[in-house]
Parts: structure tokens; sequence; C-alpha cells
């Protein structure tokens, strides 16, 4: 997994995911930096669900509960509409976060 930053960028917050596709789970690892998100697949058979997102494509963060006990659901929708679904630790801190980017 190797990923390459712009001059200056630095990461905010990294850790864990999963990223939720038509009903299947992709592991990977979930990493904000200053100027960008983004989430890498654990697996390089995956790397087509690699995605990059820009905070000016970024409209809306909302939360959601993946099971009853485990609220650990985020939910990016782009300003196309496109919903982008994660599980993450620590979801709130997440939400905050991506929220002040935009």
């Amino acid at each position: 997994m190797k990923i390459d930053f712009y001059p200056n960028e630095m990461v905010i917050k990294a850790g864990k995911s999963e990223q939720m596709i038509n009903g299947s789970r992709v592991n990977g690892k979930l990493i904000l930096t200053n100027q960008r998100l983004y989430f890498v697949p654990v697996s390089d058979n995956e790397h087509h669900y690699r995605l990059e997102i820009m905070p000016d494509e970024i409209r809306e963060v909302m939360l959601f509960n993946n099971r009853l006990l485990f609220p650990s659901g985020l939910n990016i929708i782009t300003r196309e509409g496109k919903e982008l679904r994660f599980l993450v630790k620590d979801r709130s801190d997440w939400n905050a976060m991506i929220a002040r980017m935009c």
C-alpha cells in the first residue's frame, strides 16, 4: 500500500476501514490528510476500489448504524450524488474532521 503525497500534505487521521459496495465489504485503510481523503484497499487485487476524495467533492457526511449495538457507519455523499459508505472506529471523530475540511 503506497500513497504518493502532494507537497506539504500531512496525515491527520488514519485507520482500518471497510468500504461497503453493493452489499459486500472491501477491507482497507481510510486516510484523511490536510488536502484530501483516501481509501486504500489492503489487497492489491482490489486496487480498483482505491478512492481519492477532494474536500470540494464532498456535499455531506452522515452517520449510520451498521448494527444496532455497533454504530460505526460513515456515509460520504459527493456533489454528484454518489454515496460512499465506510465502517470505521470513532466515526464521530472522522465526521467532525471531514466536516472541517469541507
